[in-house]
């Protein structure tokens, strides 16, 4: 193997394929990145057998001439080094030779770097998927539901199922809902598919779809996910991004969001979002997190917490209408807050069923999105 290939577009596919090499593998070819160079262009591939990253280089890109092949061939290089080195390297145009033994030599300006490789042939295959069940979406409204969800999934390893995003395509509607058991998001959306195309229980971790959403491209292009039986791919035009899909069966979750509510309020979303801001500094020093909410007959509502050490934040709120019982309730303020910064609205929607049952977060209208998070019992 032998080629030259542009600085930035080889960086940028490192970028890319790193986030799926893991430092605890227990197979030490996964420690490092394949390379693949044929007479259509560079291909890096790297996997931690839970993702795996595909991404291609054309030799030429809006008639820039990227990569020159003299000799075709394929090697796996050290990773952690590679990576490092090439974002390193002094000069725009970089040239990669594979000699024997797998010896590689990387060239760049004045700098000669030799590495020790791997043999390509004993990397493993990328999962091989049936293409029977694919959608396609904007990659810029995928990479929104994933923010608006995978926030909320659980951090402990005590039920893996927790720890990733349930996603379940019925009934022309794609949706997406993650829960740690004190709080929950949902997001869908409508999504024109033919019968056969529609899947359940499909989890994904939400630490892979935050990989994913690093990759996905801000602006409005198609983003192919085809399912499959244990793996999903997300298919973008130079990248392919492979996931397992977690074991077991999500819980039902349905019956965890009232249907009716006894008390609604509507209030700006950044007079609101500011005000639990400040009153999440004071609890989060007694390591509570824990703020209360009053509601009052003027259509108020007073946000306070309290420190022992440091003293209380007390504020009122003007709110754009309260209806039902007033109420007095407390929550846990980091929670609130991570629900309040994805809705992305003007006004917000809070919905009640008593002191003690969930609390719903809405955007007042628009998009379908729904955050739910548990109250606290507290002494006064």
């Amino acid at each position: 193997m032998k080629l030259t290939i542009l600085k930035h577009q080889l960086n940028e596919a490192i970028q890319h394929v790193s986030k799926a090499i893991s430092s605890r593998t227990t197979i030490p070819i996964l420690n490092g990145v394949k390379i693949d160079a044929t007479h259509q262009g560079v291909t890096l591939t790297a996997s931690d057998t839970d993702i795996s990253i595909q991404c291609f280089v054309p030799l030429e890109e809006n008639g820039l001439q990227i990569i020159q092949i003299m000799k075709i061939g394929s090697v796996v290089l050290p990773a952690k080094f590679f990576i490092e080195i090439i974002r390193k390297l002094p000069a725009e145009e970089i040239e990669i030779e594979l000699l024997q033994n797998f010896q590689t030599i990387i060239r760049s300006g004045s700098s000669e770097i030799q590495m020790v490789g791997l043999d390509a042939e004993e990397y493993p295959l990328l999962p091989v998927i049936e293409q029977n069940k694919t959608i396609s979406m904007a990659s810029d409204l995928l990479k929104a539901m994933i923010k608006q969800t995978a926030f909320a999934v659980s951090t402990t390893e005590t039920t893996p199922i927790l720890t990733g995003v349930l996603w379940s395509l019925a009934d022309q509607k794609l949706k997406l809902i993650a829960c740690d058991r004190h709080r929950l998001a949902t997001r869908e959306t409508n999504m024109d598919v033919s019968t056969d195309q529609q899947f359940n229980n499909i989890v994904i971790s939400g630490k892979t779809l935050n990989e994913l959403n690093k990759i996905l491209p801000d602006q409005n292009s198609l983003v192919d996910i085809v399912v499959a039986d244990n793996q999903i791919l997300f298919r973008m035009q130079k990248i392919l991004f492979y996931s397992r899909i977690l074991d077991g069966t999500y819980p039902d979750t349905t019956k965890l969001i009232p249907q009716t509510f006894q008390t609604e309020l509507t209030v700006n979303a950044r007079n609101f979002t500011d005000s639990i801001d400040r009153a999440y500094l004071l609890s989060r020093e007694d390591k509570t997190n824990i703020v209360k909410m009053i509601m009052h007959e003027d259509e108020t509502i007073e946000i306070s917490s309290s420190s022992s050490e440091l003293g209380k934040v007390t504020e009122t709120i003007e709110t754009t209408h309260i209806s039902g019982d007033l109420l007095k309730i407390s929550f846990n303020s980091k929670y609130m807050l991570d629900a309040l910064k994805v809705l992305d609205t003007e006004f917000i929607k809070l919905s009640f069923t008593g002191a003690m049952s969930p609390i719903i977060i809405q955007p007042d209208e628009g998009i379908s999105l729904l955050q739910l998070i548990l109250p606290y019992r507290t002494t006064n």
